[in-house]
């Protein structure tokens, strides 16, 4: 049975994809010199609408679509957003304080895909072969 997810399994789960890199206080993860997850420092786009307060936990993971962040964003029970800044940016924001609306294996599956969209061809093919999707 799943469990939900955490900030710890993002860290697990987007360093243990070949290739990666992390660099920054806030951590970015790169496959060749390109982020595919990071760690948002507080910005005037992402608040409380309660509040007014930055959100201080927002996490960015990108994308291979639009299709693909309108179906995570456009879901009104996903904890995945955007904000008019991430407008045609092919990623979708999370705060840390929901990841756990996810499973692991939901929020591996979102790692994974972006790790895949941000990789070279060949790693992407290289990783694709060696996991193949369950059938």
């Amino acid at each position: 049975m799943s469990r939900p997810a955490r900030v710890e399994d993002v860290h697990e789960i987007a360093a243990s994809m070949p290739h990666v890199t992390v660099s920054g206080d806030n951590p970015v993860y790169q496959v060749g010199g390109k982020s595919f997850v990071f760690f948002r420092n507080p910005r005037p786009d992402a608040v409380d609408p309660a509040t007014g307060e930055r959100y201080a936990d927002v996490i960015v993971f990108w994308v291979p679509t639009e299709a693909d962040k309108l179906s995570l964003v456009q879901d009104p029970a996903s904890p995945f957003f955007t904000t008019p800044h991430f407008d045609g940016h092919l990623s979708v924001l999370v705060r840390a304080g929901r990841l756990g609306e996810l499973s692991r294996e939901e929020l591996a599956e979102v790692i994974q895909d972006a790790w895949l969209y941000r990789a070279s061809q060949r790693r992407a093919q290289a990783w694709l072969s060696a996991h193949p999707p369950a059938k």
